[in-house]
């Protein structure tokens, strides 16, 4: 399986493909480094969205391992629009299930950040999130998102 870590603002990361997909985003840096095109192409893109500069692109291809079900919430997740957040009642009408459900679906969500968990909210306040330090981590990423340049059009 190819590998790539790197550095970024909420711990160092690594990201991992198999067959011309992302397939995972862990915390922590890899033992194993072992580059492709399409995780170099990725890690660029996750450095100039830390550095506030670009959006992440829409057409990176995903292949997170999960059920249907999960399938259709982390669909849902990816049509959030960037620097904007749902609640998990919200993704719930859209994806079916419950909110439990879809708080199940985001911690079991392989690819953060690419596939937006961070960005689903409790009804009460921030909610949960178990990627990085936890809720610091989902409040650093819903700032950078806040501050993000627009697309040029």
């Amino acid at each position: 399986m190819a590998a790539i870590s790197m550095h970024s603002p909420v711990g160092d990361l690594t990201l991992f493909a198999e067959d011309d997909a992302i397939v995972a985003l862990e915390w922590g840096w890899g033992s194993l480094q072992n580059p492709s095109a399409l995780l170099r192409r990725t890690k660029d893109a996750l450095d100039a969205y830390f550095d506030g500069e670009a959006q992440l692109p829409d057409d990176l291809p995903l292949n997170p391992a999960g059920t249907p079900y999960r399938h259709r919430v982390w669909a849902a997740l990816r049509a959030i629009p960037h620097g904007q957040t749902r609640s998990y009642a919200a993704l719930a009408r859209e994806a079916g299930g419950s909110p439990r459900a879809i708080g199940g679906a985001n911690a079991a969500n392989p690819i953060p950040i690419l596939i937006p968990c961070h960005r689903v909210l409790a009804t009460s306040g921030i909610g949960g999130y178990s990627g990085g330090e936890g809720l610091a981590t989902k409040r650093l990423l819903l700032a950078l998102e806040s501050r993000t340049k627009a697309p040029h059009a």
